[in-house]
């Protein structure tokens, strides 16, 4: 019996119903010598350290660190009657595939339930990019060795070890140190999340430090032949910052007075070159997530969920998990295919079509950049956008535009830099025309432009100049301005960090492995950490911001700096793209970090930990001092007297970071 093992419901029913096998069972569905299951999510789980020794139930430093000689894992309780049904059908099966999602987390996802089953017989991978009926049909022309992915699975397998090795003993040394020192909630430490959460509290403790400076710049509105433009003022040397910001207030107001008494500006020079810009790539899920942050307003997790539902649920695009925006040079053949597609799928897209040019080849055709997963694309067949809700027709939307854009010709525009000269000022003048629209006809600008970003020069048509012509000042203005504070992070924003985190490190070779690598944690995880972390009560959302809590900051301040440094998390990812390359093997990886976990427990076991602690309120019920305590919902105070008294209150978290109240950061507010 051939069995067919998914990683969901719904994903067993599209490849069932391509495979012919149509009758429904309990947890499958079976057809002529084949029977298709699936898990729901991970069916199995590591055993927590107290399922190794009782012992372990209670929090001790001295049984630290906790290092299993051989590992366990178990079913999951919540799931453990199709793990049943799973377990019996894979020892029946003669030959297995393995149809869970194409990455790293749906090879473990099977191969822990293969191993924990016993089961010794064939195993083919059945690699899907989408859950369309073409798609599916085509993967199953094409099954792959079992071999060719079980790296997969030691790479996954590494990462959940890694991270229960941390996690287990980090946690429970750092809250016991904790609670040494006065501090009685959980502080959680983790492999991923530590580094995401410390790059929250940089940020806030950056907005918290800010201190803004006042400057000055001139605007000057010049004419010629009867069209008015803009030129800015250019500071002399000796009075502006690393910016080129005039810092010296009579230096700007007596440039003013004199380009007003002068009423006319020179054109110094004029340059004019023609800038061709390509098409951004299709999406990798990271990307998609920041623009869909950014234009949409949605959270990196509600991204993610869009994302599957357009793969598995509209059977519109392809699989979403993908760190990768190029597309295989195979699939070019296609292109009619999905052309077409979409078309019948929305036939008000037919003129736009008909001006594509379809063979054209745009940079994101490169096998060589195409990693286990290409970029993020409709599919072969039409999908029905009535049955999209507001948000999934939005994100659907943006995908397709960006596939769409490959086959128009480059966005081409005439940048022109004018320098001016005014009552002895320099004055410079910068213009953009439009000459070819190319594929800004389906993308417009917000994703590529930051329209809060001050800086930014301002766009405008320059009248026709040449050197030594003359231009009347029609008006001058003096501006009085003040740098503006960081912004706190939003989901996507973050997201972006964790990727582009080699920026964030100085060392140059790290920076140059960083570069290479996809930075803290991976597109199938990074929504997950986020998420945990807002569910910790170690991020707070403010509107679309996110914002460290007092938790947050007294967990950073209190784990190693190694523990929460981007780059080490960052190089551990790397190691495991190692061992996924076979580069690396996994016990290797779990020695090494069985060691370092070792080392970080005899280093610090002794440390007493010097933590800034909230105030106590007193009970409301009693007045007795209340303490704060960590429950599923995060943390909240609770009286000092429970059980007798059984008091409780939110934690208060407007509260400000340390040393910097919210009130105090209000007041200095730049305009």
């Amino acid at each position: 019996m051939r069995v067919f093992l998914c990683e969901k419901p719904s994903q067993g029913k599209d490849i069932a119903r391509v495979l012919g096998a149509g009758q429904r069972g309990s947890g499958c569905y079976s057809g002529a010598g084949i029977v298709v299951t699936w898990c729901i999510g991970h069916l199995i789980e590591a055993v927590p350290p107290e399922g190794y020794d009782e012992c372990y139930k209670r929090w001790v430093i001295e049984q630290l660190p906790i290092i299993p000689e051989y590992w366990r894992v178990e079913p999951k309780a919540a799931t453990a009657a199709q793990f049943k049904i799973v377990k019996q059908l894979v020892g029946q099966a003669t030959e297995l595939v393995i149809a869970t999602d194409a990455d790293r987390e749906g090879e473990m996802i099977a191969r822990e339930i293969i191993e924990l089953c016993g089961y010794r017989g064939p195993i083919q991978r059945l690699w899907l990019s989408a859950l369309n009926d073409a798609s599916i049909r085509k993967a199953l022309g094409a099954l792959k060795p079992s071999a060719e992915t079980l790296p997969l699975y030691y790479s996954a397998l590494a990462r959940s070890r890694a991270d229960w090795l941390i996690g287990m003993n980090l946690s429970r040394l750092f809250t016991l140190l904790g609670r040494q020192a006065g501090y009685t909630g959980v502080l959680s430490v983790g492999r991923v999340q530590t580094p995401t959460l410390k790059l929250v509290v940089d940020r806030d403790r950056e907005i918290a430090r800010f201190v803004s400076v006042p400057f000055w710049a001139v605007e000057v509105t010049l004419s010629h032949a009867g069209q008015s433009f803009i030129a800015s003022w250019t500071p002399p040397q000796g009075c502006t910052d690393d910016a080129g910001r005039c810092l010296q207030q009579p230096v700007a107001q007596q440039a003013a007075e004199r380009m007003r008494a002068a009423g006319n500006a020179q054109v110094v020079s004029v340059e004019t070159e023609r800038v061709r810009e390509g098409p951004p790539l299709p999406f990798d899920l990271g990307t998609l997530q920041e623009v869909c942050s950014k234009q949409l307003g949605l959270d990196v997790q509600e991204t993610l969920d869009i994302a599957q539902a357009l793969y598995e649920t509209h059977k519109a695009t392809t699989y979403p998990r993908s760190d990768s925006g190029y597309l295989p040079e195979s699939m070019l053949a296609e292109v009619p295919a999905v052309l077409d597609s979409l078309v019948k799928t929305d036939p008000g897209l037919r003129p736009l079509i008909d001006r594509l040019d379809p063979t054209q080849r745009s940079r994101a055709w490169n096998d060589g950049k195409v990693t286990a997963h290409h970029g993020i694309i409709p599919t072969l067949e039409p999908a029905n956008l009535s049955a999209m809700n507001d948000k999934e027709l939005a994100v659907y939307r943006l995908i397709r535009a960006h596939y769409l854009a490959q086959f128009l010709p480059h966005h081409e525009f005439d940048r022109t830099v004018a320098q001016l000269a005014c009552g002895g000022q320099s004055l410079l003048a910068v213009g953009k025309q439009i000459a070819v629209a190319g594929w800004r006809q389906v993308l417009t600008a917000p994703e590529e432009s930051d329209a809060d970003n001050d800086d930014a020069p301002r766009s405008q048509v320059l009248p026709a100049l040449r050197a030594g012509l003359s231009c009347q000042v029609v008006h001058v203005d003096l501006k009085a301005l003040k740098t503006l504070r960081p912004k706190p992070y939003t989901q996507g924003e973050l997201v972006k960090a964790m990727k582009g985190v080699a920026k964030l490190v100085t060392d140059p070779r790290l920076k140059q492995k960083l570069k290479e690598t996809t930075g803290i944690g991976t597109e199938a995880t990074r929504a997950n950490i986020i998420g945990g972390l807002l569910g910790r009560s170690y991020l707070l959302k403010k509107g679309r911001a996110i914002r460290a809590s007092d938790a947050a900051f007294t967990l950073i301040d209190t784990v190693p700096a190694a523990i929460a440094d981007p780059g080490t998390t960052a190089v551990w990812e790397q190691a495991l793209d190692m061992i996924e390359a076979g580069q690396m093997t996994l016990d290797t990886f779990i020695a090494k970090q069985s060691a370092w976990v070792a080392q970080l427990v005899q280093q610090y076991s002794g440390a007493t930990l010097a933590i800034k602690l909230p105030p106590s309120p007193s009970c409301p019920q009693c007045g007795a001092p209340m303490r704060q305590r960590t429950g599923k919902n995060g943390a909240f105070w609770s009286c000092s007297r429970y059980p007798d008294c059984k008091g409780t209150q939110p934690v208060d978290t407007s509260t400000g970071k340390r040393g910097a109240p919210r009130k105090q950061r209000a007041s200095r507010k730049a305009s």
